[in-house]
């Protein structure tokens, strides 16, 4: 039996979270410092509801190889 990889590319709205001590801002004057943009040490939360597939490819799948010169079928 055939078997196929399904790839979803979504866009959706997440929260992130961290917390921190007080001594890693400046809240006199604002400044998140290097909290300003999250990264990996936010905690990630997705807006249920938020997500949208804006790209679906699948293409034949084989364990054995991996052949990226596949043909990809997508629905752009």
């Amino acid at each position: 039996m055939k078997k196929y990889k399904i790839t979803h590319k979504i866009t959706a709205d997440f929260i992130a979270e961290i917390i921190v001590n007080e001594d890693q801002i400046d809240s006199s004057i604002n400044d998140l410092i290097e909290y300003k943009k999250p990264n990996s040490k936010f905690d990630y939360t997705m807006l249920k509801g938020t997500e949208s597939v804006t790209q679906t490819n699948y293409e034949e799948y084989d364990e054995k190889l991996i052949n990226s010169d596949k043909e990809r079928i997508s629905n752009k």
